[in-house]
C-alpha cells in the first residue's frame, strides 16, 4: 500500500511490476491492438491488423515492446452465453498460450467496446471516421485494455 496524506491506495502486485500489456480485440476479419504504458496505467490504440496475420504480428510486438501480458477481449452476450465469435477467441487464446508460454493471457469482457469506441469517435467530431472499421477496432482494443486496468485497480 502507498499512503499520501489522508489517502491510501492499494496497488495490485501486477501494477508494481513494470512492463507493457497488449490488448487484443479479435474479430474474424480484423483485429484491433492496443498497448499500455510501462507503468500499466494508460491504454492507447496501436493498430488494426488482418486477423490471419495476427500471430506473426504478435511475435514482432512481443520483441519490440517487451510485452509481459496479453489482454484478450472475451465476447459474451448480455445473458452471459457465447456469441458467434467466442469459440474463435478461445482458440486464439490456446494458440497464444502455445506460442508464448511465458506470457500470461487475461480475458476481459468486451461488451459494448465497439459501441463505446464509435461514441468516442462521434464525440470527437469525426463522424466520417465512423466508417473506418480499423479505427473502431483499435480504439475498442484500447477500451477493453483500459477496462482491464480499471479492474486491477479495484
Amino acid at each position: 500500500m502507498i499512503s499520501f496524506e489522508a489517502h491510501t491506495f492499494k496497488i495490485p502486485f501486477t501494477f508494481v511490476l513494470m512492463g507493457i500489456l497488449l490488448g487484443i480485440d479479435f474479430g474474424l476479419k480484423r483485429t484491433g491492438l492496443a498497448l499500455t504504458d510501462d507503468l500499466k496505467m494508460i491504454a492507447s490504440p496501436l493498430e488494426m491488423i488482418a486477423s490471419e496475420k495476427l500471430m506473426q504480428r504478435l511475435e514482432s510486438l512481443v520483441v519490440q515492446y517487451k510485452i509481459d501480458g496479453f489482454v484478450l477481449g472475451y465476447p459474451l452476450s448480455l445473458d452471459g452465453t457465447f456469441t458467434d465469435v467466442t469459440q474463435n477467441v478461445l482458440y486464439l487464446k490456446e494458440a497464444i498460450e502455445k506460442q508464448f508460454v511465458n506470457i500470461p493471457i487475461y480475458l476481459q469482457n468486451e461488451q459494448y467496446t465497439s459501441k463505446r469506441a464509435s461514441q468516442a469517435i462521434f464525440l470527437a467530431g469525426k463522424k466520417k471516421d465512423l466508417k473506418n472499421k480499423g479505427l473502431v477496432d483499435k480504439i475498442s482494443a484500447a477500451i477493453l485494455l483500459q477496462d482491464y486496468l480499471a479492474h486491477l485497480a479495484d
